[in-house]
């Protein structure tokens, strides 16, 4: 009689399997590193023997510098446990000077240092040797998120994000894509509360959630979707303001709705002008019952629109009409020497990177 063929595991067993082979080797690592860290504090109260005048006690930060990235907090504190202990022997060996004193206080000063940042990468639920590439991981899947899918050849389209003071993570983000059988394509440019990394681990949340909306609801029930969705997430001080732009590629009909963000601006190559097209909307994760206004138009052949964030336009010192103003005086030199990487020269023209900035061109060549 033939053998019974072995059951098929689930995905969701597979995943599990993985994800605790993954987390078995990060701890057999771990251990390694355990050792070897009590195997230089130990090194460190011979040689304090061998050499009382010479060997510093400041020795005992590099084992703890090292522990920083590759111990959890329960490990981190059975070596200063251990390490604590082997200080106290070391200095019933060595007599103690002012200079000796410092680097003990330099000691003590490391292992607080070390102990938050632990507890902190423990509270974020980071794993050791793991949280830095994690982190990268999420930058360059929103990153990723925020790209406009290929268009056609009579199409050309740029999107372009820059975080304040440079950091990898930004309030705000596009999220792009191909409806209707590839025939349409809609665009979502979000400005989460917030700047930088604070409102980078929002942005990729609700960059998903959005990324999944788009096409699956009719276009004018995009927007009071998102809303719904910003407010069950109940956060203290979150909200978001956001642009939703379709536009048919066959004919270039388009409709805007804005939720509490910038209007969007197109350009008339028959009349060679800017049009700012003004769209009322509370914004996102505010109020249950919202309405967004809606703009009807048409990107003819030449035309140009431009989505943008208030980070392009806005400032202490002015009004936001005089922010539009110049983003259009600057957006007027590329009418001459052609959109082809407009965006990344409108975003790098704004002088201050004190807040997030992301703009997308559309252009109909």
């Amino acid at each position: 009689m033939a053998p019974l063929p072995r059951p098929v595991r689930s995905l969701r067993q597979v995943a599990r399997r993985g994800a605790y082979e993954v987390t078995r080797s990060f701890r057999q690592a771990e251990a390694t590193w355990l050792v070897a860290l009590i195997v230089m504090t130990l090194v460190c109260v011979v040689m304090t023997g061998e050499l009382r005048e010479e060997w510093p006690l400041s020795a005992y930060v590099i084992p703890l510098l090292l522990a920083m990235n590759v111990l959890s907090l329960a490990r981190l504190a059975l070596l200063e446990v251990i390490m604590a202990a082997c200080m106290g022997e070391s200095l019933l060996l060595i007599t103690l000077t002012p200079l000796r004193l410092v680097g003990l206080g330099v000691v003590l000063l490391a292992a607080v240092i070390v102990t938050l940042h632990v507890r902190s990468r423990a509270r974020l639920g980071l794993l050791p040797l793991r949280g830095d590439s994690m982190l990268v991981d999420l930058r360059d899947r929103l990153a990723s998120q925020s790209k406009l899918p290929a268009l056609p050849s009579n199409w050309h389209g740029e999107a372009v994000t820059r975080s304040a003071g440079g950091a990898s993570f930004s309030g705000d983000f596009m999220v792009a894509a191909k409806t209707h059988q590839d025939q349409c394509l809609e665009v979502v440019l979000v400005d989460v509360s917030g700047k930088g990394l604070d409102a980078g681990t929002r942005s990729l949340q609700l960059s998903g959630a959005f990324g999944g909306l788009l096409g699956s609801l009719p276009t004018p029930d995009f927007l009071p979707a998102a809303n719904q969705y910003v407010l069950r997430q109940e956060w203290d001080e979150g909200f978001a303001t956001a642009v939703h732009l379709s536009v048919d590629l066959r004919s270039g009909c388009f409709e805007v709705r804005a939720a509490g963000h910038p209007p969007a601006v197109q350009f008339h190559a028959g009349s060679g002008r800017w049009t700012v097209h003004w769209t009322d909307g509370p914004v996102l994760g505010v109020i249950g019952a919202a309405e967004y206004s809606v703009y009807c138009g048409r990107l003819e052949s030449g035309d140009a629109l431009l989505l943008y964030t208030d980070g392009l336009v806005e400032a202490p010192d002015r009004d936001i009409a005089v922010g539009i103003d110049k983003l259009l005086g600057d957006a007027q030199r590329l009418v001459q020497h052609g959109f082809v990487g407009g965006a990344e020269l409108l975003v790098a023209g704004v002088k201050s990177a004190k807040d997030d900035r992301a703009l997308v061109l559309l252009h109909h060549p």
